[in-house]
């Protein structure tokens, strides 16, 4: 039987972007297969009534801190954001767009938008600055924008985001084995003892 874990993800978390990063290794190891689940953070945190935790200024700074011992850990490139929070409401239709209707290029754009806003790092929410990642990434602008206007592609969004709050989630990222939930990328060590 194929082992599988679920990543629920939003491109405005660093976390997350970490994460991301170490996937691709923890399928080689596991031999799981990582399905990407876009949601919307901000739908999860105003369901939950959860905040992001640099809204506590202690715990924010802390939190860079640690974002920084992760990524050396890691051995990847990281840089705060100095525009962060940054909406990523069209970023993560752009996901759940490609994934609905071009799955084959969800990764190259996963890819290009983390390392866009967590290694160069840009203001993602800036239109033309979007534009300009999309296409070094080989997509157009024109139809990308016309499918993240899409109904079907907005509904699927909604839905992704309802369905991992039904199953327990608050923040982001979020892994499912099974029903085994796991939050933060800290804990990609359980997460690789429930795929063993």
């Amino acid at each position: 039987m194929q082992k599988t874990v679920e990543f629920f993800f939003d491109f405005g978390s660093p976390t997350t972007y970490l994460a991301h990063t170490q996937l691709a290794q923890l399928a080689t190891d596991t031999g799981a297969t990582v399905v990407y689940r876009p949601m919307l953070l901000g739908g999860v945190f105003k369901a939950t009534g959860n905040t992001s935790p640099v809204t506590v200024p202690a715990k924010g700074r802390w939190m860079g801190q640690d974002m920084a011992r992760f990524a050396q850990r890691y051995g990847v490139p990281f840089a705060h954001n100095p525009h962060f929070p940054i909406n990523t409401l069209t970023l993560m239709r752009g996901a759940a767009g490609l994934q609905l209707r071009d799955p084959q290029a969800l990764m190259r754009y996963v890819d290009a938008v983390f390392h866009a806003m967590w290694v160069q790092p840009l203001n993602m929410g800036a239109p033309e600055v979007l534009a300009e990642v999309l296409g070094a990434a080989g997509f157009s602008a024109e139809p990308f924008m016309a499918l993240v206007a899409d109904p079907e592609v907005k509904a699927q969004l909604v839905a992704n985001t309802e369905e991992a709050v039904a199953r327990g989630a608050f923040g982001a990222p979020t892994f499912f084995v099974g029903e085994n939930m796991f939050f933060g990328q800290d804990r990609l060590d359980f997460v690789r003892e429930a795929l063993a």
